[in-house]
């Protein structure tokens, strides 16, 4: 039902050198459920000049072949979502119908890719003199370090895979730990492609050795981590000691504004929807909920009854919304913010406690009137927990929403041309929906601001820290 999870290295898949392997637990039941390849340094050396030979053969490739070939992956991972959700639900607690539309929109990614692959035009600059020519050409940055978190085993690792595949670098992929059957399967429909040995290689292990070995390596050109703003920080740090291009998908603490004059039935289903998917373990989650004074106890009690209709549950459950927290370090994190929150005066509406003594589940939470100086305002929650508080005008709510370091995303609610315009050029975010969600589409940005990170995932932006510029001039003689 759930394999051993191996390397894949130079094309082909095989355990780690030194026999070594990790658990990998299923959380919903805590049961060990298969085990992964733990790489070891001969490992890492493997895959490092594996991408080096394969970076050779495929940046030679025409565009036209590669995007061909990736149009060709995604048909492969489409034709087994079924099977590719199933190991997802089991590793990483998401109910299978949310795991399906996981893989089945990574195979959108990979189309959306594709077609990109295509278009990475340069230019011709008018030159100022006669018989000149002056071009701007776009070249594979090289090989390519890419480090993914658990919450999204395949849509985290897709859009680097195939941002570096369809610019003809290669890449070595370090994906979670936690879940790595899912993105073992999305490598696998590229190498069934056709995709040559060495172009993109899968390893797993210790997070910091990994990283540690392969940024400042010199085959490795780039690096591009989504994950916790603690540890991009460090990782950015790092690759900056060695003039390494970077793109970082760091944490967020999106605000959710609702003003006075909003649908607050359509605002309160939709936010709910979007906190409560995948236990709320999703960087754009909607966190600090600011609704306006003459909505505020409308939206609470309808948001609440949203929080409590939400069926939780094993992810293969029939009728399952909401799965278990993704491992055993989740459940003491929120337990530890929501009774520090409670202990600043915090009012519980519904949830604040573990689900039974089997399985990392956690009730869907909401609290109002949590201090500004509660760890959860300040700190990301990244999990099924939000916090409803009013607010009196524009000036107030943007000063709240840009209070934290965060960037990342931001959401608003109004049914005022005007507010919306106001509210989207005031929040300090990458990322802006409003009455709808929006977000993480294949062909929109999708990246952050301040201590969110920098650089793009999405749209035709993303191709780009793949590329290097280059000038060519030249004169007649």
């Amino acid at each position: 039902m759930y394999p051993d999870t191996q390397l894949f290295i130079a094309g082909s898949w095989r355990p780690a050198r030194g026999g070594r392997t990790l658990p990998v637990i299923n959380p919903a039941t805590e049961e060990v459920i298969g085990t992964v390849a733990h790489a070891g340094k001969d490992d890492l050396d493997e895959a490092l000049e594996a991408a080096a030979k394969g970076f050779e053969t495929w940046k030679k490739v025409a565009a036209f072949d590669r995007s061909k070939l990736m149009r060709k992956a995604a048909d492969i991972l489409r034709s087994r979502a079924d099977t590719v959700a199933r190991l997802m639900t089991l590793e990483q607690g998401k109910p299978l119908a949310e795991a399906k539309m996981e893989t089945l929109a990574a195979a959108d990614i990979i189309d959306w890719f594709a077609e990109e692959a295509r278009r990475a035009y340069g230019r011709v600059v008018p030159a100022r003199g006669e018989g000149i020519y002056q071009l701007v050409v776009k070249e594979p940055v090289g090989p390519v370090a890419a480090f993914t978190p658990w919450n999204f085993p395949i849509n985290q690792v897709v859009r680097k895979l195939s941002a570096a595949v369809a610019t003809g670098c290669s890449i070595i992929v370090k994906a979670p730990e936690e879940t790595p059957a899912s993105p073992a399967e999305l490598i696998r429909a590229f190498a069934d492609a056709g995709l040559p040995p060495g172009v993109a290689n899968l390893v797993y292990g210790v997070p910091a050795e990994i990283s540690e070995y392969l940024i400042p390596h010199p085959v490795i050109r780039k690096v591009t981590f989504t994950g916790s703003t603690p540890v991009g920080k460090h990782l950015a740090a790092l690759a900056g000691q060695h003039m390494k291009r970077v793109t970082m998908e760091l944490g967020g603490h999106a605000p959710a504004i609702v003003f006075d004059d909003a649908d607050v039935e359509l605002a309160a289903k939709t936010l709910a929807a979007a906190k409560f998917r995948n236990a709320g373990q999703v960087c754009v989650s909607p966190t600090r909920f600011l609704v306006q004074e003459g909505l505020y106890e409308p939206f609470v009690q309808k948001f609440t009854a949203a929080a409590k209709a939400v069926k939780v549950g094993d992810g293969l459950a029939e009728g399952t919304q909401m799965g278990p927290l993704a491992h055993d370090r989740r459940v003491p994190w929120i337990e530890g913010l929501v009774a520090d929150a409670r202990q600043r005066g915090a009012e519980l509406h519904v949830g604040g406690e573990r689900i039974g003594n089997k399985g990392y589940f956690y009730q869907p939470t909401v609290l109002t009137g949590v201090s500004k100086e509660a760890r959860m305002m300040n700190e990301e929650p990244f999990g099924p927990v939000a916090m409803i508080a009013p607010f009196k005008d524009l000036d107030e709510v943007v000063t709240e929403a840009n209070r934290l370091p965060f960037g990342l995303a931001a959401y608003a609610f109004t049914r005022s041309a005007k507010t919306a315009n106001a509210v989207a050029a005031k929040v300090e975010t990458g990322m802006m929906t409003i009455n709808h969600l929006g977000l993480a589409l294949p062909e929109v940005p999708f990246g952050g601001v301040k201590d969110s990170g920098y650089g793009s995932e999405g749209g035709s932006e993303a191709i780009e820290a793949y590329l290097n510029t280059k000038f060519v001039t030249q004169a007649g003689l």
